[in-house]
């Protein structure tokens, strides 16, 4: 019995269009509210650090005097709350995502 069962799967595979996507000749695309990468738009922050205390990873660090924010991407999870206590809205999430890192590294973005 259970031979038919996987026969009729087979032949419906055969004649069906692939689930996969042909990657690397097609480019993939994302979904519009897919989650990425956060990104920032340091000429309008005023480094409150907000956003880093809201962090529930602590993937965020605010420096006042320095001008500084700092990401560290293998820890954050992209849950947007930074995003969402954001007074000047100058945090957003991009629809990219980047290539995997093989060292552990921060992204450093200054407004001096």
């Amino acid at each position: 019995m259970s031979f038919f069962v996987m026969t009729k799967t087979i032949l419906k595979s055969l004649f069906s269009k692939p689930a996969t996507e042909a990657y690397p000749f097609k480019p993939r695309t994302y979904p519009k509210y897919s989650r990425g990468s956060i990104a920032i738009n340091t000429a309008d922050c005023i480094f409150c650090g907000i956003c880093a205390r809201k962090c529930p990873t602590q993937a965020l660090k605010v420096s006042r005097d320095a001008k500084n924010w700092e990401i560290d991407r293998l820890r954050c999870i992209a849950c947007g709350a930074c995003i969402t206590v954001c007074p000047k809205k100058c945090l957003s999430m991009k629809n990219t995502y980047s290539a995997a890192l093989t060292i552990k590294q921060k992204e450093t973005f200054s407004n001096a």
